[in-house]
């Protein structure tokens, strides 16, 4: 696959500040067209009404398209993005058009692709791209539609995946020189388009630049299924995108904000295409041109953006003053970002060598709460929800869900719990630990969660080639993991076996994997101590030394485990069991450990035990 750094794209994203067209919406609008020009004569007989599908006047209104696109050149757009918005087929159902699909992507690159070469002919020298346009559908992943049955979704990833890759597909043939997926409103349809760009690229054998464009729906700062921008941006960022953005919904005075928020976090370049002002009563946009270029103007000698261009309202008049303004004023430039694992629930976690340990609520796991096991059995889940929220509010930066039991379907449970939880701000604003010893229930839970979340567990217990293939799978779909010292010899028990087994998997996780080390959560194995076995006596010593050693070895890893298994012989007596729990965490914790799964809210502190205790 193309290097990032050695594409035409790149090479002129770094020299200027690089201008996208403007509305095509806009613009269409303009020529009043009714049902029989949408129709034209290929569709002049099909069943559903037709008008306001816009990207099908690709196929029957192509001067049309062809023109907007001409205009926007004419004005300084160095990006023309293709007439491809709803050309998905989560999308095109609503007009009966979903077989079409793919013909409306590259039909739509296609014109994109010859009215961008007609125009550099005509002007040597000058560098245009085509965008394929991947719109974030009218569907949402993460949130109910209906408010009786908060766990009832319109659209599951597998679909929306499959609907982008056809889509991806398309574009990709029909010449586009870049991809965007835009419009963001519901970060898990995004990771969904995500995984099928890069399904698409893993199939040719090479990539072209991906940009991601998200939007901010209103004054709270948050996208419409309830991120900040930095969660976004954490949940996103595996993709390794050339471009990452905001756009639509608001107009450029109250985007600046958000703007400066992504400029700070990101470590690529940075574009914003705002609307053309808010709307006003009537539905238009009063932004003049040479305001909008105004306002834009400062974000670029503030030096926040990389990228620049309109949204809704915007007209070839909005670009060319905006071309006009950003003019030999330098891009942005790329920050250098210390390492760290960036989490995401509704809210950004992000941990480093200087975080506090941080707690992983173990009441949602159910081989560790008779409790949850009961109500999840009896298919209570409203109040096994409420379990998670009293671990959020004792202190659980991280929750932990675990759906293994046998008289249980693990996916379908898991898939439930997990979409109630979505719609549960005070629980779904912390990332999530998606765990346990099935695969297919890793999976199930990955393809429901919006945030970037932590899978628990994969392991070298079944050789290198299973690891390495889940590994891929969850960096896919933008999840850290915890990698348990277990090879195909059996767990590691001793401080020697720990660490090397450890040692064995961050080299194939970073060398073939594709993983960033700060994305490691190595778990070296919490045993039981106390059990009147003396093999077993230096369990928890050996726990605190491995991870010290582990961290030299393996830089940029963080340390986990289960805490409660170091006190199993205990059950029975919870003072001496979270006793242990608070003595043990304290010299781990000052060994590096760096999150434990815990019942948070019940270790005490460790200068509260009584000394003899």
């Amino acid at each position: 696959m193309s290097a990032r750094g050695t594409t035409p794209f790149a090479q002129a994203l770094a020299a200027r500040i690089l201008v996208l067209d403007g509305a095509m919406g806009t613009m269409l609008q303009r020529h009043r067209f009714d049902e029989a020009s949408f129709r034209g004569a290929r569709f002049a007989t099909h069943p559903s009404p037709l008008k306001g599908n816009n990207d099908l006047l690709t196929l029957t209104q192509p001067e049309a398209v062809a023109a907007v696109h001409r205009a926007y050149l004419e004005a300084g757009a160095d990006i023309i993005e293709t007439n491809t918005f709803n050309s998905t087929r989560t999308a095109q159902a609503d007009y009966g058009l979903e077989a079409h699909c793919y013909e409306l992507n590259k039909e739509g690159a296609a014109l994109a692709r010859r009215t961008v070469d007609a125009f550099v002919a005509l002007h040597p020298g000058c560098a245009k791209f085509v965008a394929g346009v991947l719109g974030p559908t009218p569907k949402t992943a993460s949130l109910s539609p209906d408010v009786n049955d908060p766990g009832h979704r319109e659209v599951t990833f597998d679909g929306l995946l499959a609907a982008y890759r056809e889509a991806t597909d398309g574009l990709l043939d029909g010449g586009a020189d870049l991809l965007m997926v835009e419009t963001v409103f519901d970060t898990l349809n995004c990771k969904a388009a995500l995984a099928a760009v890069e399904d698409a690229f893993a199939a040719r054998g090479a990539r072209v630049p991906l940009l991601i464009s998200f939007t901010i729906t209103d004054a709270s700062g948050r996208t419409l299924s309830g991120q900040t921008v930095e969660a976004f941006w954490n949940s996103v960022r595996h993709a390794k995108p050339d471009v990452i953005g905001l756009n639509c919904a608001l107009g450029p005075t109250q985007l600046r904000q958000y703007v400066a928020d992504l400029a700070r976090i990101a470590d690529c370049p940075v574009s914003c295409h705002p609307n053309a002002g808010l709307p006003n009563a009537f539905g238009g946009y009063d932004l003049e041109a040479i305001q909008m270029a105004q306002q834009i103007g400062e974000w670029a000698e503030a030096g926040l953006v990389n990228l620049i261009g309109g949204c809704c309202g915007t007209t070839p008049q909005h670009i060319s003053a905006i071309a006009s303004r950003v003019e030999g004023l330098a891009p942005r430039k790329i920050p250098t970002l210390e390492p760290r694992c960036r989490l995401a629930g509704l809210e950004p976690l992000n941990l480093g060598p200087d975080s506090l340990f941080v707690n992983v609520g173990e009441r949602t796991n159910i081989t560790g709460s008779a409790k949850f096991k009961q109500l999840v059995l009896d298919g209570k889940y409203e109040p096994a929800v409420e379990v998670a929220r009293q671990q959020v509010e004792s202190g659980a930066q991280v929750i932990d869900i675990n759906m293994d039991e046998a008289m249980l379907d693990g996916v379908a449970a898991m898939t439930r719990f997990l979409h109630l939880i979505g719609s549960e701000p005070a629980v779904a604003r912390v990332p999530l630990m998606i765990d346990s010893s099935r695969w297919s229930v890793l999976e199930a839970g990955l393809k429901c969660v919006q945030g970037k979340a932590i899978v628990n567990s994969i392991s070298l217990k079944e050789g290198e080639a299973p690891f390495l293939e889940q590994a891929r799978l969850a960096h896919r779909y933008g999840a850290a993991v915890v990698v348990m010292a277990f090879d195909e010899q059996g767990q590691a028990d001793t401080l020697e076996r720990r660490v090397d087994v450890c040692a064995r998997a961050y080299r194939l996780l970073i060398e073939r994997a594709g993983f960033d080390a700060s994305d490691i959560i190595f778990d070296p194995n919490i045993f039981a101590i106390g059990t009147g076995i003396e093999a077993h006596d230096r369990y928890a010593l050996d726990f605190i030394a491995a991870t010290t050693q582990i961290k030299q070895r393996c830089p940029g890893v963080l340390i986990s485990g289960g805490v409660s298994n170091v006190s199993f012989s205990f059950r029975g007596n919870n003072p001496v069991r979270e006793s242990i729990h608070a003595v043990f965490l304290y010299h781990a914790v000052q060994a590096g450990m760096d999150m434990g799964i815990v019942n948070a809210g019940v270790i005490p502190l460790y200068t509260d035990i009584p000394p003899q205790l």
